[in-house]
This record gives C-alpha cells, sequence and structure tokens, in this order.
C-alpha cells in the first residue's frame, strides 16, 4: 500500500476545520440569542433614543464606569441581583409588574418608571432613527400593581410646577405644566415638586433606607431586607429629554445610585415590558453558567478529537492491486512465488543458462555444439575484457549447485557484475 498525495496541506485542512467549527458556534449562539436588534424603535424604554427614551441614562452609568446589562428574559430579571429598572408602556399588565416586583423583593431593590408621554417617530428631514415627537400623554393604567397609589398628568392649562427639588437641591422640568404626579397611602417622597406634588417616592414596607433618604449614593450603605421598591412618576427625571438639564441629569445619577444603596451593585433594564422579550431555550442555556463549562469542555474535546484524527497515522493509505501490471510486478509476484513453495534451489540452473545465453548474444559468440564450450568462449572474452573476478564457468557451476538462499543470490549477483562488466 502507497500513500496517495494530498489535495491540501495540513494547514489548509486545520484552517477549514477550525473556520466551520467557528462558524457553526456562531450560527448556534445566534440562533439561541434572541437579541431582537438594538431596540431604537422611539419606545420609552431603554434602548429609545428619542426625547421619551431612557438610552441616555443608561449611557451615562456605563460612561461612568458602573455595570449596566439590558435584560430581555423576564426569568433573567426576576433574579437580578442588583437594581432592576423597569419602564412598562401604559397599557402593561399590571399584574405581571406586581408578580416581577414581589419576586424580587428578597433578590434586589426595584425602580418602576412610570410612562407619560405618547411619541411618534419624527418626520423630518434630517431626523435619524429613534427621533420622535411628543404627541400628547397618557398615563399608566396599571390594575393590580400598587392600586392604592394614584397617578396624574397636568396639562397645558395647569399651574406651573416649579420644577423638582429633593432636599436643598432644585431643578427644572422640560415641560413645567404636563407634569405626571403621585399620591396616596404608603409612599415616601424623594423627590417632589416645587408646590409639593410628589415626583419621586419608595413604598413604605417598614424597612430603613439611608442612601434613599438622602439621596446620597456616595455613603455606600447597606440596602435591609426586603429590598426597596421605588415608584418614579415624573418619567422627565429620568429619559432623553429631562437629561439635556445637567441638574436633572445629576439628580437621575443620584436616584439610580441612591436606590441600588450601593455603586458596585450592578444596574439592569428590563426590555420584556416593552416587546423585546425572549424565551430561554436549550441553546441559549449552552451559553451561560453554569452549562457554558460544559458546552466549553465539548468544544475542546471535538478539537481533540481532530487533532489526533489528523495525526493519527498520517496520510491516507491507496490499496494496492491484487495482482500489479508491468514486467517488474510479474518478476516480483513470480519470484514471491517461488520462494512461498520452498522451491528457490531450482532456480539457479535455469537462472545460470538464462545468463549463459545473454552473455553470449552479448559478445556475438558464434554458435558451438555443446553449452560448455560456449562458457569456455566466455572466459575468454571475460579475460580479454580485464575482468579479475573469477570466470564464468566456474561462477556458474557453483550457482547450479547452490542450495543455500543465501549463496544462490550471492553467486546471480556475481553473474550480473560480469554482464554489467562486459556492457
Amino acid at each position: 500500500m502507497s500513500a496517495a498525495p494530498a489535495p491540501f496541506s495540513r494547514g489548509t485542512v486545520i484552517g477549514i476545520l477550525l473556520a466551520g467549527a467557528l462558524a457553526f458556534v456562531a450560527v448556534l449562539w445566534m440562533l439561541g440569542t434572541d437579541s431582537g436588534g438594538s431596540g431604537n424603535d422611539g419606545g420609552g424604554h431603554v434602548g429609545g433614543k428619542g426625547l421619551n427614551g431612557f438610552a441616555g441614562l443608561a449611557r451615562m452609568l456605563e460612561n461612568e464606569g458602573l455595570a449596566v446589562q439590558r435584560l430581555r428574559n423576564r426569568q433573567a430579571a426576576e433574579g437580578f441581583a442588583g437594581l432592576l429598572i423597569l419602564t412598562p408602556p401604559p397599557g402593561a399588565d399590571g399584574a405581571d409588574i406586581a408578580k416581577l416586583v414581589e419576586a424580587r423583593r428578597l433578590t434586589g431593590p426595584t425602580l418602576v418608571v412610570a410612562p407619560k408621554w405618547f411619541a411618534v417617530p419624527l418626520n423630518a428631514a434630517k431626523a435619524k432613527r429613534g427621533w420622535t415627537q411628543l404627541a400628547g400623554t397618557a398615563a399608566p393604567r396599571w390594575q393590580g400593581f400598587a392600586d392604592s397609589v394614584s397617578v396624574e398628568i397636568g396639562n397645558g392649562t395647569s399651574p406651573p410646577a416649579d420644577g423638582w427639588r429633593a432636599g436643598t437641591r432644585r431643578g427644572r422640568l422640560p415641560d413645567d405644566r404636563q407634569v405626571e404626579s403621585g399620591s396616596g397611602n404608603g409612599l415616601v417622597p424623594i423627590v417632589r415638586t416645587g408646590s409639593g406634588k410628589v415626583l419621586a417616592a419608595w413604598l413604605d414596607d417598614g424597612g430603613r433606607y439611608p442612601a434613599l433618604a438622602g439621596l446620597n449614593p456616595g455613603r455606600g450603605e447597606e440596602i435591609g431586607e426586603p429590598y426597596p421598591v421605588v415608584l418614579v412618576f415624573e418619567p422627565d427625571l429620568l429619559d432623553n429629554w429631562g437629561l439635556a438639564d445637567r441638574g436633572t441629569a445629576m439628580l437621575a445619577r443620584d436616584l439610580v445610585l441612591a436606590a441600588a444603596g450601593d455603586r458596585t451593585r450592578a444596574i439592569a433594564f428590563d426590555m420584556t415590558f416593552n416587546g423585546f422579550g425572549a424565551r430561554r431555550n436549550l441553546l441559549t442555556l449552552a451559553f451561560e453558567p453554569p452549562f457554558l463549562a460544559a458546552t466549553l469542555c465539548l468544544l475542546l474535546a471535538a478539537l481533540a478529537v481532530a487533532w489526533r484524527a489528523l495525526n493519527r497515522f498520517g496520510p491516507a493509505l491507496v490499496p494496492e492491486a491484487e495482482i500489479a501490471s508491468g514486467k517488474a510486478a510479474l518478476v516480483a509476484s513470480s519470484a514471491g512465488l517461488i520462494r512461498r513453495t520452498g522451491r528457490l534451489h531450482l532456480v539457479g540452473r535455469p537462472y545460470a543458462d538464462a545468463m549463459r545465453d545473454r552473455l553470449a548474444l552479448l559478445l556475438g559468440l558464434p554458435k558451438v555444439p555443446s553449452a560448455q564450450e560456449t562458457e569456455r568462449l566466455i572466459d575468454a572474452a571475460l579475460l580479454r575484457h580485464g575482468w579479475q573476478g573469477g570466470s564464468f564457468s566456474a561462477t556458474a557451476a557453483a550457482l547450479r549447485g547452490a542450495r543455500n538462499p543465501h549463496e544462490i543470490t550471492r553467486r546471480a549477483l556475481a553473474l550480473q557484475q560480469m554482464e554489467r562488466h562486459l556492457k
């Protein structure tokens, strides 16, 4: 058997295998991770870059070095140990909001931002994707969540709210007449309007939250259990339009960090209520802890198997034909047959006779009546050509009488050397 020539080098094959494996893993990851795009659809959520969106808040927190996530899975939101910020639309199911908030009471703090603006895409020549124009207001209708709290929105004829105030800090609102505020039992105000209406508060559950009370995130005090639920009735305190004012932006930062209670606690924006939810599946779990370790081990095992396959026995061997063609193959087959039958000692005499006839033809000797005379003429020719290795007749006689394979081979080689010397 002989090795077939490889159509590709080993490096090329390894490169093709690696590229294919990486492409396969990437396809699995993309199939298992339903990202749903950037979310910049003009909505009032963390993906929105319009006036009513909260992309600016997330970017500001990220630029400060805080860990900010965007969650598209309800189960992941329930188990998130950091501050979870909810921005449900007006028509969200209040029972679902209450279920998520209640599930997190012993897991981490929750900040719920009430919606206010009804926004439509901005129809302008130089408008970018996600830009919006405000076309009215819409109060949340969340029956089943915080039913003891009522929300109201001022109109264009309402008295000015006189901006916002938190302790000794004051600032302005983008629209001082269409301000959304909350009221009801069990609210501990954090931010009010200049006229005293509540813009942000936490639900009084008997817990003590000094960071929220002083709106001082720099204190880094631990939050006790259960964790607080903060309600922001006026979204302009946190949305992109409100953050255009530096004072409001700093208030938004401090409010979020105070709700988190600790700068080291991660922050996440929920997007499931805004239509960007994605269910977990087996492909998703394969790339998430703790299953990620098993996935990596499987990939490494596949790589080891591939490497072992490439280096197992070298290039693939091509089986030879059962009966080879050509004179050399015929001679080799005949020799093998003679050797296997144990009749090698019978080859010496016919081989010596064949070499005698070959040399006689090579020297052009005349035909003589006996073989002995022909061998005598060959001996004389060898002497004339300066041969010093012994006579042909003696060597041929020794070959005819040889019985040992080694002796037969040695005598046959001597006759071949005579032939080469005479050529």
